[in-house]
């Protein structure tokens, strides 16, 4: 998707193209308006996530801008080599900004959203195009908690029907472990490693029922006792 000739084209067909000038305090707002994220994240992703939280929330954009960066999210699943395009330390402006209109171009009618156009557009002129991936991630445990969601995520050596992933989701939303009012977001992880059983990851608590756990505990056991 994101190849050198594919950038080396565009950027021959629009060699006027240059990268827009979006500084970051695009995200500022009048300060009458006065946005508080539910969570604190740290870090440089952290802060640009969270800058991005506040305009969208100031822009009244924040469903479709949540809507963009889980879509460009995706786009790591789909090609390979963007992690490394987006790193990549000699991208020169004609580079960043034929990236830019490629991601946005790559999320259909969600990369329309101006608050996204100039958090990309940002991106690209501090050189943090490397970030996208962990910008996207941070955000969307900014609206996580905004929705009340606890993540549940479960990891087993196959992948589980809908119909076991519906009663786990069943049983852990009357435990304890998640709050009155809370909402459960589930993910299914596939880990072979684990052999059979499952890891459950509830918020910051892990509850290991795999079986890989038990055999290493039964070694540990056979060993102490020998």
């Amino acid at each position: 998707m994101f190849s050198r000739q594919a950038i080396r084209s565009i950027r021959a067909a629009a060699p006027q193209r240059t990268l827009a000038r979006v500084p970051v305090r695009t995200y500022a707002a009048p300060a009458a308006q006065n946005v508080k994220p539910p969570i604190a994240l740290f870090g440089l992703d952290g802060t640009y996530a969270t800058a991005l939280y506040t305009a969208a929330v100031k822009s009244s954009a924040l469903e479709p801008t949540a809507k963009a960066l889980n879509a460009l999210g995706g786009l790591y699943t789909k090609d390979a080599k963007l992690a490394s395009i987006l790193s990549t330390p000699t991208l020169t402006d004609g580079d960043k900004s034929a990236i830019v209109a490629e991601l946005q171009k790559s999320i259909g009618a969600a990369g329309a959203n101006e608050t996204v156009k100039n958090f990309l557009a940002t991106l690209a002129e501090n050189n943090r195009l490397g970030l996208l991936k962990d910008v996207c991630d941070r955000f969307g445990e900014i609206m996580s908690a905004s929705r009340g969601e606890v993540e549940l995520v479960v990891t087993s050596a196959q992948q589980l029907d809908n119909k076991t992933l519906n009663r786990l989701e069943s049983a852990v939303s009357k435990s304890r472990y998640v709050g009155q009012g809370k909402k459960l977001k589930v993910t299914n992880q596939v880990n072979p490693d684990i052999i059979g059983g499952l890891v459950v990851e509830i918020g910051d608590r892990t509850i290991d029922l795999s079986v890989s756990s038990k055999i290493a505990k039964l070694n540990k056991l056979l060993n102490d006792t020998l």
